[in-house]
C-alpha cells in the first residue's frame, strides 16, 4: 500500500488537525461506549481524556514509530462489572478499577521484559503469517455484526415504526459509506485523506434534514437524529460552564476508596483483570501485525514488541487513571490508517492532545452523541472491512494447496466468525483470542507435515 504521509512526516498544521478530528470521529463511539456500558456513574469525558494521556505515553514507548491511538478496552468491560459488585462502596470500585489497571499493565511489563531479554523470533514462530492472517481478519469480520446493527438501527425493536424507521436508517448509513467511499477512491489528495469526515457530515446532514422534515410533517418514524445531548447541555441556561467542563476523573472519586479497602477484594480483582491481560495481548500481537503490514515495517523489530508493550501497558494504566477504562490499540484507528493511507504518527499525537481539549469541551461531545448510530455504522462497513481485507493480504503468499495451511486458516475463520468464546468463572476468552490459540495450536501440531504429503488436498 502507497502512503500518502509516512510514520515520520508531519503534515502542515491546518491539515493535521483535521486528520486528527477525522481519527478522533473513527474512535471517539467506542471510547465512549465502554464507560456507558459499565455504568456506575462513569465519565465518559473523563475516559477520552485518559485515551488521550494513554495514547501520548504509547507513543513515547514505540519512539514515535508506530502510528496508532489508544481507546477504551472492550476486553475489561467484565472485569470492571466485577470490581464495582464486588465493592462496598462506589468509590472502591472506582479504586478497584484502577487497582486492576494497573496489575494487568504489569502483566505487560513483565512479558515486555521477557522479550526484550529473549528477542521475538519465537513470536514469529509461533505466529506466522498463516496464523496472524486470518486472526487479524476476525478482528474486522467480529464486528461486521456491529456494523449491520447500527447501519439497520436494531435499536428500534418494538418500535411501531420498525420498518420505515430502519430504512430511513439504512439511506442515511449508505449516504455516509457512498460518499467515503468516492472520496477515498475518486477524490483528490486533501479529499482522500479525509473521507471519513466528509461521509459523516453528509450522513449526517441526511439525517438531520431528514428528522426535521418528519418534526415539520408530524411523522415520528423518520425522526431519527435525536438532539437531546444539545438539550441537556443548556438546562438551566447558558454559560461558561455549559461550553466548558472539567471531566469527572477516577483518581478523585477512587482516592475516597481506600478505606473499605481490604486484602479479600484485592485479589477479586486480581482475578478479574491479571487473566483478561494475558487476553488482549494476543490482541495486542494482532493489531501489531496488522499495522506493521499496512505501514511495510516490522514494529516487532523496531521499535520493538518491548517497547510496543510498554507504552500499551503503561499507557493503560495512564488511562485508567484519570478515564477509569483501561486501553488498547484500536482496530478502527489502525483501519482509518489504512483507508486514508495516511500513517504520520504527529496526526496521532495531534489526535491525542485533541481527545485531552475535546473531553474538557461539552458541545464537541453533545455533537458526537447526536450523529445517529447508523451514519457511524455505515462508515464502519468500510473501517471494519478494511482490516479484515488487510489480515487477508497477509495470507495471499501462503500456500493453501497445503493442507496444513489450509487446516490452519479455516480452524481461525471458523472458530473466529463463528463466535467461540469461552468463560472460566469470571474469565471470558474472546472468540478472536480462541481463534488465535487455536490457530497457534494446529500450526504447531501440523508444522512438520511431509512436504511431499501435502500435493493431496481435502477432497471437496
Amino acid at each position: 500500500m502507497k502512503l500518502i504521509y509516512q510514520v515520520e512526516d508531519k503534515p502542515k498544521f491546518g491539515q493535521m488537525v483535521v486528520f486528527a478530528i477525522q481519527q478522533l470521529l473513527a474512535i471517539m463511539t467506542a471510547t465512549l461506549a465502554v464507560p456507558m456500558i459499565v455504568g456506575n456513574g462513569m465519565d465518559t469525558a473523563a475516559a477520552l481524556f485518559g485515551a488521550g494521556i494513554g495514547t501520548l505515553v504509547y507513543i513515547f514507548f514505540t519512539q514515535k514509530r508506530s502510528p496508532v491511538f489508544l481507546g477504551s478496552s472492550f476486553a475489561f468491560i467484565g472485569s470492571m462489572g466485577a470490581a464495582f459488585a464486588g465493592a462496598a462502596s462506589a468509590a472502591l470500585g472506582y479504586l478497584g478499577i484502577t487497582i486492576g489497571a494497573i496489575m494487568a499493565g504489569l502483566v505487560y511489563v513483565v512479558i515486555s521484559m521477557i522479550v526484550k531479554a529473549v528477542g521475538v523470533e519465537w513470536i514469529n514462530k509461533l505466529m506466522p503469517p498463516v496464523v496472524v492472517g486470518p486472526t487479524v481478519a476476525i478482528i474486522g469480520l467480529s464486528l461486521a455484526g456491529n456494523a449491520v446493527g447500527d447501519l439497520t438501527n436494531r435499536g428500534v425493536q418494538g418500535n411501531k415504526y420498525q420498518v420505515a424507521t430502519a430504512l430511513v436508517c439504512v439511506f442515511c448509513g449508505l449516504v455516509a459509506l457512498t460518499v467515503t467511499m468516492l472520496c477515498s477512491t475518486f477524490g483528490k489528495k486533501t479529499v482522500r485523506l479525509i473521507p471519513f469526515i466528509i461521509g459523516i457530515m453528509a450522513g449526517y446532514f441526511t439525517s438531520v434534514v431528514i428528522t426535521l422534515i418528519g418534526a415539520a410533517a408530524d411523522i415520528d418514524s423518520i425522526q431519527i437524529t435525536s438532539f437531546d445531548s444539545f438539550k441537556a447541555l443548556v438546562e438551566g441556561g447558558v454559560s461558561l460552564k455549559t461550553f466548558f467542563r472539567v471531566p469527572d476523573f477516577t483518581f478523585l472519586k477512587a482516592a475516597k476508596g481506600f478505606g473499605d479497602l481490604d486484602a479479600a477484594y484485592i485479589g477479586t480483582v486480581a482475578v478479574a483483570f491479571v487473566p483478561v491481560a494475558f487476553v488482549v495481548f494476543a490482541e495486542h500481537l494482532a493489531d501489531h501485525k496488522n499495522i506493521s503490514s499496512i505501514i511495510e515495517r516490522d514494529l516487532l523489530e523496531a521499535p520493538g514488541l518491548h517497547r510496543t508493550l510498554l507504552g500499551d501497558g503503561v499507557g493503560s494504566m495512564a488511562g485508567a487513571f484519570f478515564g477509569g477504562c483501561p486501553n488498547t490499540t484500536y482496530g478502527e484507528s489502525i483501519g482509518c490508517v489504512a483507508i486514508t493511507r495516511n500513517a504520520s504518527v504527529a496526526t496521532i499525537m495531534t489526535t491525542a492532545v485533541g481527545a485531552i481539549i475535546i473531553s474538557f469541551f461539552s458541545p464537541f461531545i453533545a455533537l458526537v452523541n447526536s450523529i445517529p448510530a447508523c451514519v457511524m455504522g455505515g462508515v464502519c462497513m468500510a473501517l471494519y472491512g478494511f482490516i479484515a481485507v488487510s489480515g487477508l493480504k497477509m495470507i495471499q503468499d501462503i500456500d493453501l494447496n497445503k493442507n496444513k495451511n489450509l487446516f490452519v486458516v479455516s480452524v481461525i475463520l471458523v472458530a473466529g466468525l463463528g463466535g467461540m468464546s469461552m468463560t472460566f468463572g469470571k474469565i471470558t476468552l474472546t472468540n478472536i483470542a480462541v481463534a488465535l490459540i487455536l490457530g497457534i495450536l494446529t500450526n504447531l501440531l501440523l508444522k512438520n507435515a511431509d512436504e511431499e504429503d501435502e500435493g493431496q488436498q481435502i477432497s471437496k
